[in-house]
């Protein structure tokens, strides 16, 4: 694997977001829609491929998790996702990261 610099990773601005909807994406298999607040004026949209690994999308709801905030928007299945979500996965296990207590949407990664 590539090593980056310090200065590198500086550049990734990640925040903490709470999930405040979430919908499934039509005609695609993985992906879901999420709102996420993080503090600003309005909510993101996010699109993220985690779809498979929930059964109950409500519970989603109202989770904090760290996304990638300054990423280019890019456009999936017809929608503009504004940021990435933080997860890790194996081949058997698959978990969003969240914070151990709440933490103001929009607080940043230190």
């Amino acid at each position: 694997m590539e090593k980056i610099t310090y200065d590198d990773f500086a550049k990734v601005e990640i925040k903490i977001g709470t999930i405040k909807s979430v919908e499934v994406v039509p005609e695609a298999d993985r992906l879901l829609k999420l709102m996420v607040d993080f503090g600003e004026e309005e909510l993101r949209q996010i699109v993220s491929g985690i779809r498979t690994h929930f059964t109950d999308l409500d519970s989603l709801v109202g989770l904090q998790c760290p996304f990638v905030t300054n990423l280019a928007p890019r456009e999936i299945k017809g929608l503009v996702s504004d940021g990435m979500i933080l997860a890790v996965s194996t081949d058997e296990a698959f978990s969003l990261l969240v914070p151990q207590v709440s933490i103001p949407a929009g607080a940043k990664a230190k």
